[in-house]
């Protein structure tokens, strides 16, 4: 005798329980990733808008040796500074780069105050035919000197394939450990001074050509991520439904 014997349609629980983990573990990932990002974009707006306003502030002492380890990019980057020493000429950096669309470098340069601390001041640019410092003696100050400047942090070491070669002297990024070590100096601080644009003798190096910039690509990263959690969402809510009507469509045998 043949009984009717119920077959389900439905998928596996193994499966379901699978995806229904992965599913909940990706859509709070993602959600944890846009909230992040909604929060970096605050953090980024406030700080483009407080270096805006730093910029226009009267200069003040660049930070001395004492006051190196309160000095933070969040506080201090862009802030217009003095300071007073000796430039250590022989001691320069150059640092590959771009400046009204003409390709040459940033003339990093030492200056020793009178405490023996280093500071690294970025004088300004200089074209890839002025590398020579033979070609712009006129522009190498000698003595005791005053820079007025914007205060800067120190940059990383640059990405493949412009990532910084201390051992064949290619700089692309302002990394100043690196560059401290390469030319043999100790107490310098983490921070260096872009220039302004008052003129150096011969008109080289070309100071003032800061471009006061912060990328801010927050929000879309925002946008990105949440849309990837909708997207989790919308895939389980399918899935649902899918098994929902699977189990409706119960046969017999």
């Amino acid at each position: 005798m043949k009984t009717d014997t119920p077959r389900s349609r439905g998928r596996s629980p193994i499966f379901l329980g699978i995806f229904g983990f992965l599913c909940l573990f990706f859509f709070c990932a993602f959600s944890a990733l846009g909230v992040w990002q909604v929060e970096r974009l605050g953090w980024k707006e406030n700080l483009i808008k407080n270096a805006n306003e730093r910029i226009h502030l009267a200069p003040i002492a660049a930070p001395t040796r004492s006051e190196w380890g309160k000095v933070t990019y969040d506080n201090d980057e862009y802030r217009p500074v003095t300071l007073t020493g000796r430039f250590l000429n022989d001691k320069e950096v150059l640092v590959t780069a771009v400046a009204d669309e003409d390709t040459g470098y940033w003339v990093l340069t030492p200056m020793e105050t009178e405490d023996g601390s280093i500071t690294f001041i970025n004088r300004g640019f200089v074209p890839m035919d002025k590398r020579d410092q033979k070609t712009r003696a006129a522009g190498l100050v000698e003595g005791k000197t005053t820079v007025t400047g914007l205060l800067r942090m120190s940059e990383g070491g640059g990405f493949f394939p412009r990532k910084n070669n201390p051992d064949s002297n290619l700089w692309y990024t302002r990394q100043l450990p690196a560059m401290a070590k390469k030319v043999d100096l100790d107490n310098v601080a983490p921070y260096f001074i872009d220039a302004d644009k008052t003129p150096n003798t011969g008109g080289l190096p070309i100071g003032g050509l800061t471009v006061v910039s912060f990328p801010n690509n927050h929000l879309s990263y925002a946008i990105t991520w949440f849309t990837l959690a909708a997207g989790v969402f919308a895939a389980s809510i399918f899935l649902i439904i899918s098994e929902k009507r699977r189990r409706r469509g119960i046969v017999y045998e």
